[in-house]
């Protein structure tokens, strides 16, 4: 991580400038998601794309509550032990929101649950269900956690009806997972999570990494060669950017020349798609796009060609 100075004293560079929230449409979405008593993670991980995707109609829903049992250094997510709580209701309630919202690809996502005995996989599960029977023509893409490393549990995510992209992060380089991540996290771990899926039947498989936590060049190509050796199909790379002042301080700024370095050696290693750029977050507008494409077998996303929309949501 460096010396662990303040990144105070680093000048926001112009390419991470974004403008800020506002609008009718996030006005709209905003008084929506707080009538179905629905958590974005747009809000509560303080992304700094909210503006930009608000302003198209994308967002990210939070369900399972907004309360996480892990505490990883770079997450805003509220971390705590929600003891069990989890709303059965939700699973048909995203679904029935879903549909009405005539949707092309869908995120569903999750803060670690360690307090439930299969870390929310049934849950997961459900809303994917849930989001099949409202809405039958939108792609679904899971992003979850770890499970502790149940493979009962990861296959429980596909039992619930077969997501078509398998999402896990790795989140940073292996030399970082302790200086960042919580410590019921590992390299080793999410790996085996991955290439779990891939054996499952996973049609396609997703990860994410941060850059500009402390890590050197030549481990962030060496972190995705292990990530396709797992089979990993597409990637995503982005700016760490500090939360607040108590998360782990930024060590630099990345350049964009450096990221389009490492999305082309990802494309030499076999990736399918790699969004890499200082404002690119695990789920991106530009990856899911390619994806729908690739699913549909069709050149143009669904997407372009119908006029639906996307939404992450995050349970």
């Amino acid at each position: 991580m460096g010396s662990g100075a303040s990144d105070r004293a680093l000048p926001k560079p112009s390419w991470l400038k974004v403008r800020l929230p506002g609008g009718e449409r996030h006005a709209r979405l905003k008084q929506s998601f707080r009538a179905r008593k629905l958590h974005t993670v747009c809000e509560e991980a303080r992304c700094p794309n909210v503006g930009e995707c608000w302003r198209e109609g994308t967002a990210t829903l939070m369900i399972l509550g907004n309360v996480c049992t892990r505490g990883c250094r770079f997450c805003a997510v509220q971390s705590g032990n929600p003891e069990g709580v989890v709303d059965p209701h939700e699973p048909e309630h995203v679904g029935e929101a879903l549909g009405e919202m005539e949707l092309a690809y869908v995120v569903l996502t999750m803060v670690d649950r360690d307090d439930l005995p299969d870390g929310g996989a049934e849950h997961v599960a459900r809303t994917v269900q849930a989001t099949r029977r409202h809405s039958p023509d939108t792609l679904v893409e899971v992003l979850v956690g770890d499970f502790a490393g149940r493979r009962d549990d990861i296959a429980t995510v596909f039992d619930g009806g077969r997501p078509d992209v398998f999402a896990h992060n790795v989140e940073v380089v292996p030399s970082l997972q302790r200086s960042m991540r919580d410590a019921r996290c590992s390299w080793e771990r999410s790996i085996d999570v991955l290439r779990s899926a891939h054996e499952l039947g996973a049609n396609v498989t997703k990860s994410s990494l941060m850059v500009g936590c402390g890590e050197q060049p030549h481990e962030v190509h060496e972190a995705m060669a292990r990530l396709r050796e797992a089979d990993v199909d597409v990637l995503t790379i982005g700016q760490y950017l500090r939360p607040t002042p108590k998360h782990a301080p930024i060590a630099r700024y990345v350049e964009p020349v450096e990221f389009e370095g490492y999305r082309e050696a990802g494309l030499r290693l076999g990736f399918k798609y790699v969004a890499s750029g200082p404002l690119v977050r695990s789920s991106y507008r530009a990856a899911e796009a390619f994806l729908e494409g690739i699913l549909r077998g069709h050149d143009k996303p669904y997407s372009d060609r119908y006029g639906k929309r996307r939404l992450e949501v995050v349970t």
